[in-house]
């Protein structure tokens, strides 16, 4: 089985560049970052000019794409995209819908990192401290896996000097570029199946089945 990983940002690739692997083993995989999440439009049409990739924005085109490209008996594509704040179940469904209308329909699987991709980092608390060894220990305590509570801020605030506060500071685009270098460092020493993440475990159980992964 191939599979077409489609992320929103340049951290969420670097992040399961390093993970997919130990997740898939034999199997292949292509990881596309966007730059953005945007929203799925209206009436289902591509809502922005397509060199701007924003991912929820154009997925109709995408999907619509590999709908007609791909032969759906090995290759499969997995959207994934932060929560951020919105509501989980309201996000699923539209990316859903924008599956519906495509004929034919590529095999997708949409997963959903709650609050964020950094809350997947948090869930192996050993790796952050492998990556980081002077990594705040109080600052990892606050946080509650799978928490709508500012997921990167808390992991900033333990390993990035100056904390959240400081990187706030500076503002994009040196934050995203903070969270591309924590991917780069804690993702390849994370073992997925010691994740604490809820989202995460769905996430590598939903890519495990596709692949037939027992």
């Amino acid at each position: 089985m191939h599979f077409e990983i489609l992320v929103e940002d340049s951290s969420g690739r670097i992040a399961l560049a390093a993970i997919l692997p130990k997740i898939l083993g034999i199997h292949t995989y292509r990881c596309h970052a966007y730059k953005g999440i945007g929203n799925v439009p209206n009436g289902l049409r591509p809502g922005t000019d397509a060199r701007k990739r924003i991912l929820l924005d154009q997925l109709p085109r995408i999907l619509q794409g590999y709908g007609r490209s791909l032969p759906p008996e090995s290759v499969s594509v997995v959207v994934v995209v932060d929560q951020d704040r919105r509501d989980c179940k309201a996000l699923k469904a539209e990316m859903v819908q924008v599956l519906q209308a495509c004929q034919p329909r590529p095999e997708t699987l949409f997963r959903i990192a709650v609050e964020e991709m950094e809350a997947w980092l948090l869930g192996d608390r050993a790796a952050i401290k492998a990556a980081y060894p002077k990594a705040i220990s109080r600052a990892l305590d606050r946080y509650v896996q799978d928490s709508v509570c500012g997921t990167w801020e808390i992991l900033a605030d333990a390993i990035h000097p100056g904390g959240s506060s400081a990187l706030r500071r500076q503002g994009y685009p040196l934050i995203g570029q903070a969270k591309c270098a924590w991917a780069k460092r804690i993702a390849p020493l994370m073992e997925p199946d010691r994740n604490a993440s809820k989202s995460f475990q769905v996430f590598r159980e939903g890519l495990r089945r596709l692949a037939g992964i027992s």
